[in-house]
């Protein structure tokens, strides 16, 4: 079914027409239809409805359908224009001024992430990504999308729907429950099966967030951790963005690695900013920058591959001790050489 096509809509059935249009719940609820017989079609319940009815509404009878149609096309999320196969990235200028000799494709489903030293360059990166930046930017960086330039209504008119960011600092200042913050989201982007989309949002943001929270907190106290957790879930599920942008998201103190595992099964384009060896690995490509410009773009060999198990075996050990001495733990030197030995004889033990 073609999001841009409503000439059939008249001879469908009111529970078709919501099956395709999710957001169409909201316009029977608007115009007190929402416990319509989902069996009838809509010309049909066009011609059931009395006169008081349109009186109310004040509108006419064939006015319905138009009503219809103008609520689809304005909240609707046209599908073809979020398909996103792919975004290109070309290069611009470092802080040198000297060229970036690169043209990077990166296609849906793939994660890259990006490393380099604090200050180097890396939020800048994805601020271009973010705005899709047509030599425009201090770093002269062009984004194709589709391997395409893309529209200036693309730019600035899709309202955030290409791309969502997970920035550093997630702060919130409206005064909502965890349960009317999730509410308000699936209702603005038109999810259905609400009920189940906010358990599960909660359901992952508690799996990945360090210290566990509850439905009737307010999202004003939630730590930087569990902030970051409740939106990386609310963008895995309720997020139509075909590009997702994280920013350190080590430093939020929860479970990257599934939080990472969670973003790529949704067929996304990934690009993360990291310190982390584990996630940067665990990436299908990195991009290093140096200077404010991108110095290379190393693909992820099979070797670094299989070296990740013991880098996260070391990082277990050290996650470990980090749990001890949150409560309140005395740290065994002996007993954490002994163990970070171990560690060691095994993996050589593989090779």
């Amino acid at each position: 079914m073609k999001y841009d096509n409503y000439e059939n809509l008249l001879n469908m059935s009111i529970k078709e027409i919501k099956e395709n249009y999710s957001m169409a719940f909201d316009f029977f609820l608007n115009y007190n239809l929402s416990n319509v017989d989902d069996s009838i079609t809509f010309n049909n319940l066009i011609e059931s409805l009395d006169e008081e009815f349109y009186i109310t509404f004040g509108i006419e009878k064939e006015e319905l359908y138009i009503k219809l149609v103008e609520f689809l096309k304005e909240f609707g999320q046209d599908e073809k224009s979020l398909n996103i196969e792919s975004i290109t990235i070309n290069g611009g200028y470092n802080k040198l001024k000297e060229k970036e000799a690169i043209s990077l494709k990166i296609k849906a489903g793939e994660i890259i992430s990006i490393v380099g030293p604090t200050g180097s360059g890396k939020s800048r990166l994805l601020e271009d990504i973010e705005c899709l930046a047509q030599r425009d930017t201090p770093t002269n960086r062009q984004i194709l999308i589709n391997e395409s330039i893309p529209s200036d209504e693309t730019r600035f008119v899709m309202d955030g729907k290409l791309v969502a960011q997970l920035s550093q600092n997630m702060n919130f200042v409206m005064d909502l429950t965890v349960e009317e913050f999730l509410q308000m989201h699936s209702k603005s982007r038109f999810c259905k099966n609400q009920d189940d989309i906010v358990k599960k949002c909660f359901y992952c943001a508690n799996k990945l967030a360090g210290e566990k929270f509850e439905l009737t907190t307010k999202i004003t106290q939630l730590s930087g951790g569990q902030s970051r957790a409740l939106m990386i879930s609310d963008t895995a599920y309720m997020s139509s963005s075909p590009i997702v942008l994280i920013d350190e998201i080590e430093n939020a103190g929860i479970d990257r690695k599934e939080a990472l595992r969670l973003l790529s099964k949704k067929e996304k384009i990934i690009l993360i900013s990291t310190h982390d060896p584990i996630l940067a690995l665990n990436a299908n490509k990195r991009i290093v920058i140096k200077n404010g410009g991108i110095s290379k773009v190393i693909s992820t060999t099979d070797e670094e591959i299989e070296s990740i198990k013991y880098i996260e075996s070391l990082d277990n050990i050290l996650l470990d001790i980090r749990h001890k001495v949150r409560k309140g733990e005395v740290l065994n030197r002996k007993e954490i050489e002994s163990i970070v030995q171990e560690e060691v004889n095994d993996f050589v033990g593989t090779l």
